[in-house]
């Protein structure tokens, strides 16, 4: 089969935006029709300042929003990354192989590093080598697909390059992977500034819907959305963002096409009404699930267990090839 590998970094509550541009495809598709990991990458919340409480409280919490999205353990794997030590050890191997250009030219570095930078600041190393790890994540399982947003599409192409290099140097020992993403809605875009992804480590509250918000919050956020210039409901990305990002949700929330979907309205209020009505139904089942894993949380922490130990078996051949691949002398060899 056709082996998955995709995560969730726990920076921040996760939203709309994550459960309709990944969870939801894992959860109705990916787990379906592949051999699926789906992991909560907390070493990757590592690379910026975090409290260290808040982290374990999200990582379980994104563990039960992955389960009541729809993942199941028995048709899947779900593990948190720092469970699993073949992550850390194969990413230093691949920090050997990739440049210090290769890693600077990342589009998130360098948005990063510049917002640092003009408070005065600076980044962590580990937030300039991050994409080496997330490379290591995905090579570790002989991954064939990595399901993303576009904003992460150059960080898969980073993992390409590193198997590529390193098959043609040490010999052939990792799959190449390719990204892939769902045609609508790959990209949820905040309510508020529709030029900006809704990412949940935003600072914009208002413009975030989040997958935990109360019925009433989440209309409230929808009814409030950002529009643009002039009267008429049309479907157009580049000059009517604002729009787009309405149109694409409700689409996605609802079914149709955006563009389609344009023409039966004919003001804004109706359009944002549906909308918020089909973002309270989309969360709906999610959230009821959600309060049923958290009475249990014996059952999270039972799958997460088995998880990563069976991740762990499925990891660990292909790190101890890279390892013996690039010249590292196994352990217990007798040395003369």
């Amino acid at each position: 089969m056709t082996r998955v590998f995709s995560g969730v970094k726990p920076t921040g509550h996760l939203t709309l935006g994550n459960y309709l541009g990944a969870m939801r495809q894992w959860a109705a598709v990916d787990q379906h029709r592949s051999d699926a990991l789906f992991c909560v990458v907390d070493l990757h919340a590592l690379t910026v300042d975090h409290d260290p409480a808040r982290l374990r409280r999200l990582s379980r919490q994104a563990a039960s929003l992955l389960l009541a999205a729809g993942l199941d353990p028995e048709l899947c794997t779900l593990f948190v990354q720092s469970h699993v030590d073949e992550h850390a050890r194969l990413s230093y191997v691949l920090e050997c192989v990739a440049t210090d250009g290769e890693m600077r030219r990342m589009i998130q570095y360098k948005e990063k590093a510049a917002r640092e930078r003009e408070r005065g600041g600076s980044v962590r190393l580990s937030l300039l080598t991050y994409p080496v790890l997330m490379a290591a994540d995905i090579l570790a399982y002989g991954t064939d697909e990595v399901p993303v947003g576009h904003d992460q599409t150059q960080h898969v192409e980073l993992a390409r390059d590193l198997a590529v290099r390193f098959n043609q140097r040490y010999g052939h020992t990792f799959v190449v992977p390719r990204a892939t993403s769902p045609a609508v809605a790959a990209r949820v875009m905040n309510l508020l500034e529709p030029t900006s992804k809704m990412g949940k480590s935003d600072d914009v509250g208002p413009g975030i819907v989040y997958l935990l918000d109360e019925p009433d919050v989440a209309r409230k956020k929808v009814m409030r959305a950002v529009t643009d210039s002039g009267r008429e409901v049309v479907y157009d990305r580049e000059e009517r963002p604002g729009l787009a990002n309405l149109l694409e949700i409700l689409a996605a929330c609802a079914g149709g096409d955006p563009a389609e979907l344009a023409g039966k309205y004919d003001s804004y209020g109706a359009l944002k009404k549906d909308t918020a009505e089909a973002v309270v139904e989309v969360l709906r089942p999610v959230q009821r699930r959600h309060q049923e894993l958290c009475a249990d949380p014996g059952y999270v922490e039972g799958v997460l267990r088995e998880g990563a130990e069976k991740a762990r078996g499925m990891a660990r051949p292909t790190v101890d090839a890279a390892y013996r691949a690039i010249g590292l002398l196994p352990p217990g060899t007798a040395t003369p």
